[in-house]
């Protein structure tokens, strides 16, 4: 079986340790949604994930500490180039800059090469070689294989967050490895437009796409 994620992921850091991966999925076998993987200072990872069959979905796929079912809202305001992220303990207001040079790049490409599974594997040993712990391939759980073909990307400039209403403190500078599966998001705060592929493995998908 092979599945298709279209969207989003946001990598950020704060000041108190903390590390965020959102993910935004506008088109995939799922109705569109969003998930947050988060790791603190200590090394917890946790997955906030909007039903349970998202999160055992996810589950599959990615290594976590605890799972929290709970609705996860994220709207875009383009005007003030911001998304705002709500999900259970974790509240954010996120502000996007231009792209990076990377996103400069990836947006003359076209877009059926840089969607495809082959590009991601050609890409794969420069990603390693510019990005340290970014894969654009890899051996996820549970028997399955994995792309992610990058299609433009976006610097993050500012954030504004809390974690159980503690303020998650300052945006920093550099994103610390992220230890959820075989790939960790770029070494600085980004908005990174995706296609995600996933092959082999079983499903818990209920709802047809």
């Amino acid at each position: 079986m092979i599945e298709r994620y279209d969207g989003h992921i946001l990598g950020l850091a704060t000041s108190d340790g903390r590390r965020v991966v959102v993910g935004r999925w506008l088109r995939s076998p799922w109705p569109p949604f969003a998930d947050v993987m988060s790791e603190d200072a200590a090394g917890w990872r946790t997955l906030l994930a909007p039903t349970p069959a998202v999160a055992e979905e996810i589950s599959q796929t990615y290594v976590f500490d605890e799972v929290v079912i709970t609705p996860v809202r994220l709207t875009c305001d383009p005007a003030a180039r911001e998304w705002r992220v709500e999900a259970g303990p974790f509240d954010a207001v996120v502000t996007l800059g231009g792209r990076t040079a990377l996103g400069a790049m990836l947006t003359a490409l076209p877009r059926t090469i840089a969607r495809s599974r082959a590009f991601a594997t050609a890409a794969d040993p420069v990603a390693r070689a510019v990005f340290p712990d970014v894969r654009t391939r890899g051996t996820a759980g549970g028997g399955r294989r994995e792309w992610y073909g990058a299609l433009g990307q976006h610097r993050v400039v500012a954030v504004r967050a809390t974690w159980d209403s503690v303020p998650c403190g300052e945006l920093t500078a550099t994103v610390p490895p992220v230890r959820f599966g075989f790939s960790s998001v770029p070494g600085r705060p980004t908005v990174t437009a995706v296609r995600t592929t996933i092959s082999g493995g079983g499903s818990s998908r209920t709802v047809a796409g």
